[in-house]
């Protein structure tokens, strides 16, 4: 039914946001993702870092970010400075390289507590988006256009894509504490 399908995409959607939210989390492994959020002033318009420089990653913790426009070298530095990554670029006047370092204990424990807040607000945004969806169905029943049977049917639907979003995001959470707690 269309209210299911509908809800489905929205879970989908959430689920997605939270994977790209949890690219943003550093690693203590070099990854182009972590850049993703990076606008840089180019010319008056805010343009994502990838489209205005070349991103490489030589070794497993270093990061190269070579700019299309030399100009932009200290937009590029600055942003990455002002950034909740807490990187310290350097750069030689072509080129800025990104040294990543390792995360200590602490910090691993810090970004994990920060995955599971991440993870939290997806999982609560999933159950309203089912609760969204049972109110629909039950707006239906009440105007007569479904009847009981097909509101009891629709609402175990939205029930089991629910909880195999909701597993989904447990997988994903728990695939990010791996990546952030391997040394």
């Amino acid at each position: 039914m269309q209210v299911v399908s509908s809800h489905e995409e929205k879970m989908k959607k959430t689920v997605l946001s939270l994977k790209e939210g949890f690219a943003a989390i550093r690693t203590g492994r070099a990854s182009a993702s972590l850049f993703d959020r990076i606008k840089i002033d180019y010319y008056g318009e805010k343009s994502p870092l990838n489209q205005i420089a070349n991103i490489s990653i030589p070794e497993a913790r270093l990061i190269v970010i070579q700019p299309w426009d030399k100009n932009l070298i200290g937009e590029i530095e600055k942003a990455i400075r002002s950034s909740e990554l807490s990187l310290n670029p350097s750069n030689d006047g072509k080129v800025i390289r990104i040294s990543i370092p390792p995360l200590t204990e602490e910090r691993r424990k810090e970004l994990v507590k920060v995955a599971k807040n991440h993870a939290e607000q997806s999982r609560v945004a999933i159950r309203n988006i089912r609760r969204d969806g049972n109110d629909e169905l039950k707006k239906l029943l009440k105007d007569s256009k479904i009847t009981e049977d097909d509101e009891t049917k629709e609402s175990a639907e939205l029930q089991k894509l629910t909880d195999s979003y909701i597993n989904q995001v447990n997988q994903v959470l728990e695939e990010k504490e791996k990546e952030i707690m391997e040394v």
